[in-house]
Order: structure tokens, then sequence, then C-alpha cells
């Protein structure tokens, strides 16, 4: 439950639409709901303007279903499950027919809401063709979070003159995420090239000497393009996420 439909309930009491006893009722549940197995943050809304954000990996598809149906009846604000496969899928859309699943990135979204919270544009740039699922988990996650996105993949610097090609959208941007993986060089141009937010995100995709995305998270670490920032190796929805906490600033 987000401030506007808490803001709504109140306003309905006020009016005598809804009697205190709902309205108690609606609210039974803040700040969080016990399923025994997940405790369900319903206040995260009202925190920090988005809802929880359900990572599947580790959970059964009946654990999931658990909380996307209590999400979805606490709560119209969109929901984002990350990290999901073709079952966890087919036990959400059991619940709703709005599940929508998007298979290179592993997201499960569904969409109840198409308000933009976010001030400007957030765009995200993949390397390589590779890192398109990293970059499509953050991308979607940012969109599910009210945001205007776009992407522009596969201009590493292998051929830099692909992502000069794009600088007018470069120019646009409030802030940029930069999916990177081998040795991590393009956050470091983007960075020299725009005065917004760069957050960069390193990948796994690489040969043997690239340690499974060490060697791009320590390149990014080690930017000389003082607006650069890194979260975790593969790590789109926090990058999406934290995109999107500044896009909201004002």
């Amino acid at each position: 439950m987000d401030a506007r439909e808490i803001r709504n309930l109140l306003e309905a009491v006020r009016r005598r639409r809804l009697s205190p006893a709902r309205a108690l009722e609606r609210l039974r549940h803040l700040p969080f709901e016990d399923l025994g197995f997940a405790k369900i943050d319903h206040h995260r809304s009202l925190r920090q303007g988005y809802a929880e954000v359900i990572f599947a990996r580790g959970k059964t598809p009946t654990q999931v279903a658990a909380i996307v149906r209590q999400m979805l009846r606490a709560s119209h604000s969109n929901v984002l499950i990350t990290r999901a496969d073709p079952s966890i899928f087919r036990a959400v859309r059991r619940l709703t027919r709005a599940a929508r699943y998007y298979p290179l990135s592993g997201v499960i979204a569904i969409r109840r809401s198409k308000s933009i919270t976010g001030k400007g544009l957030i765009l995200v740039l993949s390397a390589g063709t590779s890192d398109i699922p990293i970059a499509e988990e953050a991308r979607l996650t940012a969109e599910l979070m009210g945001n205007r996105v776009a992407a522009i993949y596969d201009v590493g610097v292998a051929g830099l003159h692909r992502l000069l090609d794009h600088r007018r959208q470069l120019a646009e941007a409030r802030v940029i995420v930069v999916v990177a993986g081998m040795e991590g060089a393009l956050p470091s141009v983007v960075g020299g090239m725009v005065g917004v937010p760069v957050i960069a995100v390193p990948t796994s995709t690489g040969y043997g000497a690239s340690f499974g995305g060490l060697a791009a998270l320590l390149g990014m670490l080690n930017s000389c393009a003082s607006n650069v920032s890194v979260v975790n190796i593969d790590n789109g929805f926090g990058a999406g996420c934290v995109a999107s906490v500044i896009n909201r600033l004002p």
C-alpha cells in the first residue's frame, strides 16, 4: 500500500464512504504480513516509493505464488519478480492473467499502475549482446518502478563509433546504467561523455581471466570517471532500482 492508497482510504473514512472497521481491516497487515516462510513488507511503498521485489531464485513456485497473492490483495502497485523460471511463471500466471514473463532476463512483471514518478529519462546501455539479459533486468526494474526508460544495446568499446552514434540520447538522459563484461571499460567512456550519474554493472560475461566478472568489477571500481558508481556482478536489478531512486529526486 503506497501513500496515495492510504490517502484515498483516509479520505473515504472522512467522507463516510468507508467505515473505520473496514479501513482497519485494510490496514491490518501494515507494516508486514507473516506467512511463516516469508514476511511481506507491505510498508515498503510508503517508506521507499516502490513495492517489495520478489527474488525468485531459491523459492518454490508455491512460495512465490503465495507472496504474490497477498501483494495483489494488499496494494495496487506493480509487482516485480526477478530471477524466475517458467515453472514459477506458470504458478504466478494462475493468479493473474496480467503477469508477463521475460525469459531473457528472468523477470516476471505484473503491471497495475502506469504512473510515472521519475523526473527524466533513464538510459540503459549494454556493451555486448551477451550483456543484454542483465541490461534487461535493469530496464524492466526501472520501468516497473515508474520511470521512462530507453535502451541501447551492443555499443561496447570494441566498436566505439556505435556508441558515438547515440550522443543525442546520452545527452538527454538523467541517469545512465551501463552494463558490461570482459574488461568492463564502457562505463568509464560513457562517464567521460556525460554530466549525470552513471551506474556501472559488471557482468560475468568473459573468458577465463575475467574470473566470472571480477575483472570487470575491479575495472569499474578503478574508473577514472568520477561520476561512475558500481553495483555487484550481474546485479541489473540493483542498478535499475538505484537509477529509479536518483530519477525521483527533485
